[in-house]
């Protein structure tokens, strides 16, 4: 415990640093109070785990406790805000935390040598160094977090085995197929199917063997009658012995997969049962697994959760400039699944949502239960069945509010048929009427020779429109006549109109 001598000094805290440049510029800011020595490295581990933990150590209570006799009225500054919080609720002593105390702790640890006498540096450095070491042990011997790594190499053990088992298998296929090539087609099982090459062996013992508690029985008879017709070659007992020791594997190997796949079950029931609930163990644990632990995986957002495993096509649909991928590994999640191709980016939007609160709630909260994964997997079940049914909610500035058609109506009328519209030629009558108009005598001269020479072209002026007449013989001596009446007409009337 050190005591502050210059408090004023303290609250320049840019300039604080340049106060312990020195020891002798250290000790007229601090005075060594009290110094108590651990007895071995295990009860400084002990105090060191209590002090990382934001716990009170007993030898620490003790100390405190003395202090708190002789000074009570003087507060204590400490580095951490969470341990002075405890100090101040059991021994009711007034604890500081600010960015001054962290400069003075930082001050101090660089001059401790100094400020402490009677200890030589190499000693000081050898009992750090394993201090460090012991507390480094035992943060990996009692980490929470190995429960993740447990799960990380599950899933990618699991993976391994799945790809094993399948270059057996196609080997065992592909190598039996030569001296029996029609029972692949007959048992599409794997495991099956070596259970079956097991047993038996050469295909002539299909005919006297009894393989009804591994096929069904049409299949068997299939099996038993392709034997006897099949056109694979002869092989010798050796080959069939290598083909059976390699059934044996792929067998053992599948019963070792279905062990570990249990395995890995209870194993995310348990660390993370929202997660598992949502998109399954497999997805769960490969998401684990690509972001390395639990609580990394929670400090992720929703939209990187979507897209974890599709970096690569992020990237080159950024750098090329298309289309961003939709989904990642949570495209392998039943309810992405189930969702038609139109569907699938909107349900995987969503998921990725829901999926992100639960990792959360499965990382950072105290409950174990899984009801918050179930009724986030109830909701976007319910979108789910929204999007397929196309009954999308319409979202827009009015509000909220589903898409309406209007009531059809059968309304019968009775119309009555208008002969009126079905001539369309006008209505003229034969007869021309004349009218007179008084007008100054500059216009009549003017209008009367237009007349004549539209009247000489074939054209009548009707309300201001030329209007094309049918040159016939009764109308050119009618209107030979006409003329003739006009132009003894002309100086008496100044206008003439036709229609």
């Amino acid at each position: 415990f050190l005591q502050v001598l210059n408090e004023k000094k303290l609250q320049e805290v840019d300039s604080l640093w340049k106060e312990f440049e020195t020891p002798e510029k250290a000790n007229k800011i601090v005075k060594l109070k009290h110094f108590e020595k651990f007895q071995d490295t295990t009860e400084a581990l002990a105090a060191s785990t209590a002090l990382v933990e934001g716990k009170l150590s007993k030898n620490l209570k003790k100390i405190l406790k003395k202090i708190v006799a002789k000074d009570a009225h003087e507060q204590l500054a400490v580095a951490d805000a969470k341990l002075g919080g405890v100090i101040k609720e059991k021994l009711n002593l007034s604890c500081i935390h600010s960015p001054m105390v962290t400069e003075l702790m930082r001050g101090i640890r660089s001059q401790i040598e100094g400020l402490i006498t009677g200890l030589p540096s190499r000693e000081m450095a050898a009992m750090c160094l394993g201090l460090a070491h012991s507390l480094s042990r035992y943060k990996l011997k009692f980490s929470p977090d190995k429960v993740d790594t447990m799960i990380i190499q599950a899933i990618s053990l699991l993976d391994d085995l799945d790809k094993e088992l399948n270059n057996y298998i196609m080997r065992c296929r592909e190598w039996y197929g030569w001296h029996f090539p029609e029972l692949g087609k007959i048992i599409t099982d794997n495991l099956t199917y070596c259970k079956c090459v097991r047993k038996v062996g050469d295909r002539s013992n299909f005919a006297s063997s009894d393989v009804s508690d591994i096929l069904p029985e049409e299949i068997e008879e299939d099996v038993k009658a392709a034997a006897e017709i099949s056109m694979g070659t002869e092989v010798s007992e050796e080959d069939i012995n290598n083909i059976i020791h390699l059934c044996d594997q792929v067998i053992e190997i599948s019963e070792y997969r279905t062990q570990l796949y249990d395995y890995l079950k209870n194993r995310m029931m348990a660390i993370a049962p929202n997660l598992t609930v949502m998109v399954g163990e497999l997805v769960g644990a490969r998401l684990i697994a690509h972001a390395g632990s639990l609580l990394n995986l929670a400090k992720h957002p929703a939209s990187t959760v979507q897209l974890l495993g599709a970096e690569k096509a992020l990237f080159r649909a950024l750098k090329t400039k298309r289309d961003t991928p939709k989904f990642g590994l949570i495209y392998h999640a039943s309810l992405v699944g189930q969702s038609n191709t139109k569907n699938k980016g909107k349900i995987s939007r969503m998921l990725a949502a829901k999926t992100a609160l639960t990792i959360r709630y499965d990382a950072l909260g105290e409950n174990t239960s899984a009801e918050m994964g179930a009724e986030n997997r109830l909701k976007v079940e319910t979108r789910l069945r929204l999007l397929e049914e196309r009954g999308i909610r319409r979202i827009s500035g009015t509000g909220k509010a589903l898409a309406k058609t209007d009531k059809y109506q059968n309304k019968s009328e009775v119309k009555v048929f208008d002969p009126s519209g079905d001539s369309t030629l006008p209505v003229v009558s034969k007869k021309r009427k004349i009218q007179e108009v008084d007008e100054p005598d500059t216009e009549v001269a003017v209008k009367a020779k237009k007349f004549k020479a539209e009247m000489k072209g074939g054209t009548a002026v009707e309300d201001g429109e030329p209007v094309k007449k049918k040159k016939k013989k009764k109308d050119k001596e009618k209107q030979a006549e006409e003329e003739e009446v006009l132009s003894e007409e002309l100086p008496t009337s100044p206008i003439i109109e036709v229609r």
